[in-house]
């Protein structure tokens, strides 16, 4: 196991721990004298970098009267936790930047994504770009999916097109919406797709900002695209 996962096994057991008749074990030093004597030194350093993890996150942290010494106490966020579910979600929640992301992607997929629930929460942030897309555009229900994104950022006609933006920016952003959605939403409204998180939080990026493109283009009148000549 990586630290952060035997972490969250070392909290659980930590939290289960009568307070009045601990054996002292939320000490370092006695934890690791308890739980490893007489076994294989793999084990303690392992628990070790464990434990180095529970306080590096603030989950444990010294008592304010040790002096020095390596007595911690479970901090009130690591109490939150309750289990090694509670730690796994409090890892993925530390992968995908909040602050990032747009409010309504933010509202639609935390607890998914927190959930490892990473193709749902990738297909329902897309699911916002597309729904967006329509009504900042003022397109029918009907249109959908690639067609609706081509529309919308069409670069000669494209109600939410920037028609100061030379030609080939207008194509490559229409270009850009329509793959997203093809590539992201598309295969995930059919088929269960199996994404790593990292790749999850970089999909679920884009689509954040995809969304602030638009809000920016309903928000801003844009030119008229220039006359037909006759």
């Amino acid at each position: 196991m990586e630290p952060e996962e035997l972490a969250g096994v070392l909290l659980e057991y930590l939290l289960q721990l009568d307070p009045n008749d601990n054996d002292g074990q939320l000490s370092r030093y006695n934890f690791m004298l308890l739980n490893t004597k007489g076994r294989e030194d793999n084990l303690g350093k392992a628990l070790m970098e464990a434990w180095i993890w529970l306080e590096r996150e603030g989950l444990l942290a010294p008592e304010p009267d040790s002096h020095g010494g390596d007595w911690v106490y479970i901090t009130r966020r690591g109490a939150a936790l309750k289990n090694r579910s509670g730690v796994e979600a409090y890892r993925r929640a530390n992968m995908l930047p909040k602050q990032l992301l747009h409010p309504s992607v933010s509202v639609k997929i935390w607890n998914t994504f927190l959930r490892g629930d990473y193709d749902t929460a990738v297909f329902q942030a897309f699911k916002e770009v597309e729904v967006a897309v329509r009504k900042a555009s003022k397109l029918k229900p009907e249109d959908i999916g690639t067609d609706l994104m081509r529309k919308a950022f069409n670069p000669l006609s494209g109600p939410l097109t920037d028609m100061k933006a030379q030609k080939s920016e207008r194509e490559a952003l229409s270009a850009l919406f329509a793959g997203a959605i093809g590539s992201y939403k598309n295969p995930s409204s059919h088929r269960h797709v199996p994404i790593e998180p990292q790749e999850a939080i970089e999909m679920i990026v884009l689509a954040s900002h995809l969304l602030g493109i638009v809000d920016t283009r309903h928000k801003s009148p844009q030119a008229t695209p220039p006359a037909k000549k006759r």
